[in-house]
């Protein structure tokens, strides 16, 4: 029952699994409360809710976009995610994605474990003993695996449909006809630029954070699944999910004073019968869980990753648990850490995010998709000094470049850039990361020599597969 590959290569034999299960497992990926409290931004903001929603339909729209591409690398590769960036930036050149990558990694796991805390305890004093358990509970998932959390996520989603279906219709209902409450933020929104693209592009990067999993739960699939079917598939599933619970975080926001997600949640719920926002908050919770359980896998590929690029590990099950308690451990110190008005440091978590990822997803995707498309040499990949080096100059570069133009359009609660003070606090930085970073690596890529890597590509075939054939 227990996975055995790692950071390894999905051998064809192998390959299991139906395209139409990657629209529920990224459903309830984003189907958690963590996504509910990106939509609080822009009422916090003074923006309305509908000007809220509108942005959080563009922006979720937008990210979800270079996420679900992603998805297609999985069952053409049979790699996780992050392995493939050695193609691009080498098997050392690309430790400054994989380390922004963890980065995102263990944060979600601590927001996930602080909010679920909160819905399983009403007492703040508990959380030594709570997030400890739901920590083990999570690791304890992804040390089984790949078809454990696909079949946990796919049986989900049916809960979490039907409860925040009557939670979404409840809320719309009562808001519409109840009084406003004092205190409401709903009582002064109304538009303002700043706040609209600040929730624009907390949507994006919240979506767009997902590109470093795509392919950890793609890559079993048949290695001929239907590129078209796989990428609209994770397209739905995840954006749907993101609108659907942004929009409902900026209602509540709207509506509810000094609106916190667990509580708002629970008093919502409650209009429908006394104890409804009790299971509502329950199996919100238990897709807290789950998603915590995909966060530690992908840290574990991740981290496992980085450091066989300066020494060769073995793709084991022990790699995996010991990789998993590292980070469980990482992630429950910080947790134990954060204060508790984490609002503020969620929102520029999300920003951090979408600075050091756009320049990654730009440059991975247009390897892909403009110059490689779509083939590689496979065992080369996995070889840390082999066909792709310790430092491919193409990616490492136009990330870097990509990265260094963003900045003075950051806009973040420590340090605004000065692009972004003449726009008035607007941050238009994705837009240009993606440009900078993914037209200079396609520039960069016109000098590869495509004969040499196709020689590679036919023997790694051959060792991999045992024919020098490729799947097309």
């Amino acid at each position: 029952m227990i996975e055995q590959h790692s950071i390894d290569y999905i051998p064809h034999a192998e390959r299991h699994g139906k395209v139409w299960h990657q629209g529920p497992f990224w459903f309830t990926g984003n189907f958690v409360v963590v996504t509910m409290v990106t939509g609080f931004v822009g009422p916090a903001m003074g923006l309305s809710v509908w000007f809220s929603v509108l942005a959080v339909v563009l922006g979720a729209c937008f990210g979800t976009f270079f996420m679900a591409f992603h998805a297609n690398q999985g069952p053409r590769m049979g790699l996780p995610q992050m392995i493939q960036s050695r193609a691009q930036f080498g098997s050392r050149g690309a430790i400054v994605p994989f380390a922004a990558t963890v980065f995102v990694y263990v944060g979600f796991i601590v927001f996930d474990t602080i909010l679920a805390t909160q819905g399983i305890n009403v007492f703040p004093e508990a959380k030594a003993f709570w997030y400890p358990l739901l920590i083990i509970v999570s690791i304890v998932i992804a040390v089984v695996g790949h078809d454990l959390l696909h079949f946990i996520q796919r049986w989900l989603t049916y809960a979490l449909v039907v409860v925040f279906a009557i939670v979404t219709i409840v809320a719309i209902v009562h808001f519409s006809t109840a009084p406003v409450a004092q205190g409401a933020a709903v009582a002064t929104a109304g538009w303002s630029l700043v706040a609209f693209l600040v929730q624009f592009s907390l949507a994006a990067g919240y979506n767009i954070s997902y590109a470093v999993y795509v392919s950890d739960y793609t890559r079993y699939l048949p290695a001929n699944a239907s590129a078209p079917k796989l990428i609209t598939s994770v397209y739905i599933g995840a954006a749907f999910s993101a609108v659907w619970l942004m929009s409902l975080g900026a209602l509540l926001a709207s509506y509810i004073p000094d609106a916190d997600p667990i509580n708002s949640l629970r008093s919502v719920g409650d209009i429908f019968f006394p104890g409804f926002g009790t299971i509502a908050v329950i199996v919100a919770v238990l897709a807290l869980v789950s998603i915590m359980g995909v966060n530690a896998y992908g840290a574990m590929l991740t981290g496992s990753t980085a450091v066989d690029a300066f020494r060769k590990v073995r793709p084991t099950v022990r790699l995996r648990v010991i990789g998993l308690i590292v980070v469980g451990l990482v992630a429950l110190i910080v947790a134990l850490l954060i204060p508790d008005n984490y609002l503020n440091s969620f929102n520029s978590f999300v920003l951090l995010m979408l600075y050091f990822l756009v320049p990654w997803t730009a440059v991975n995707l247009v390897d892909f998709y403009f110059v490689r498309h779509g083939k590689y040499a496979i065992a080369e990949i996995l070889k840390p000094g082999g066909y792709y080096g310790h430092w491919a100059w193409r990616g490492v570069v136009a990330y870097s470049v990509g990265f260094l133009v963003m900045i003075p359009f950051f806009s973040l609660s420590f340090f605004v850039g000065p692009m972004a003070q003449l726009l008035g606090g607007a941050d238009f930085s994705f837009a240009i990361g993606l440009v900078v970073s993914g037209g200079l690596y396609l520039l960069f890529s016109r000098s590869m020599d495509a004969k040499a890597e196709a020689a590679a590509r036919a023997a790694s075939n051959l060792e991999l597969e045992g024919t020098e054939a490729e799947l097309q």
